[in-house]
């Protein structure tokens, strides 16, 4: 199985900044150390072209020169340097080299990044500076290695820049299953929604996506899946207000790599979020996504080959 990293390209970010960023380097090398037949992989960055079938052409100039209007690059979180722009290029890159190998027959790869749900057409937030999967969905609609793409957004935050994203166009369904009274404030119409209460635990959580899931594929009809894997829904998060277990997002994990593999879809894997407070949780959560996906990709791989 293939996974693209990107922790080479560091965002500096000021002391005390609650953002993990050291948590890809650490995933990396837990990869490597454990012996996975798992190939690690550099992606190129995304290039102008591929985001500018997403983002503006003012959005893009702006962040590639540092000259956004502050206000719209507070909404970021993130200082602005050339390294951050650089980061972001290959973090969309991740997701992109993901499910073009996912497409061209692997049946499942890993972004070991990704997961920019929050950024718009014209502007990034939390964390977000361009949105990875609709930069990797758009290219692969562009290159015909597939036509509709379902979006399954399990971070604990609502994907909203992806919902305004791909609103009014059928070919990209957006799926997000989230916690209610978590950022965003203003949550955006998706084509499918699932708001969770806060505390939600694991039997909670699975029901409702044992539920939603196979409603999503059903209405989505895709020939390619892009999941967004998000460690925040886990009970010791800080931001994430949920209450599962490691063990439930296992499971949660399970449901998604299993409902992909009986309807033979590629399927590309990003880590999206993760806010615990010892970092190494973070990498334990999503190193089984990880394992998990292993699993699967021999199956998936057969299966999207023989389909």
């Amino acid at each position: 199985m293939k996974a693209y990293y990107s922790h080479r390209f560091v965002l500096p970010l000021p002391q005390g900044h609650r953002f993990p960023m050291d948590k890809y380097r650490r995933l990396h090398e837990r990869i490597a150390g454990a012996g996975l037949v798992v190939e690690l992989l550099e992606p190129p960055a995304a290039s102008d072209d591929d985001l500018l079938r997403v983002h503006t052409p003012a959005y893009l100039r702006g962040v590639i020169d540092g000259t956004l209007d502050p206000a719209t690059w507070r909404r970021v979180g993130f200082p602005w340097s050339s390294l951050a722009v650089e980061r972001s290029r290959r973090s969309c890159g991740g997701t992109l080299a993901a499910l073009t190998t996912a497409c061209a027959g692997d049946g499942i790869a890993v972004n070991l990044a990704g997961g920019t749900h929050h950024a718009f057409a014209d502007r990034g937030g939390g964390y977000c500076i361009f949105n990875d999967s609709m930069v990797a969905a758009r290219h692969a609609q562009a290159h015909g290695h597939a036509r509709r793409i379902l979006v399954v957004d399990l971070d604990v935050h609502q994907g909203d820049g992806t919902a305004a994203l791909c609103a009014g166009d059928p070919s990209v369904f957006a799926f997000s299953m989230h916690g209610a009274g978590n950022y965003p404030a203003r949550k955006q119409a998706g084509d499918l929604d699932v708001a969770l209460p806060d505390g939600c635990d694991d039997a909670g959580y699975l029901d409702q996506l044992a539920r939603a899931l196979p409603e999503a594929i059903d209405r989505a009809r895709p020939d390619a899946v892009i999941y967004l894997a998000g460690a925040d829904p886990y009970a010791g998060d800080r931001l994430g207000r949920l209450a599962l277990t490691r063990d439930g997002l296992l499971a949660r994990d399970r449901m998604v790599f299993a409902a992909c593999s009986r309807h033979a879809l590629p399927v590309a894997v990003s880590m999206a979020g993760g806010y615990a407070r010892d970092v190494d949780e973070i990498v334990d959560i999503h190193f089984g996504t990880v394992r998990e996906a292993l699993r699967w990709h021999a199956v998936m791989r057969a299966r999207v080959a023989s389909a």
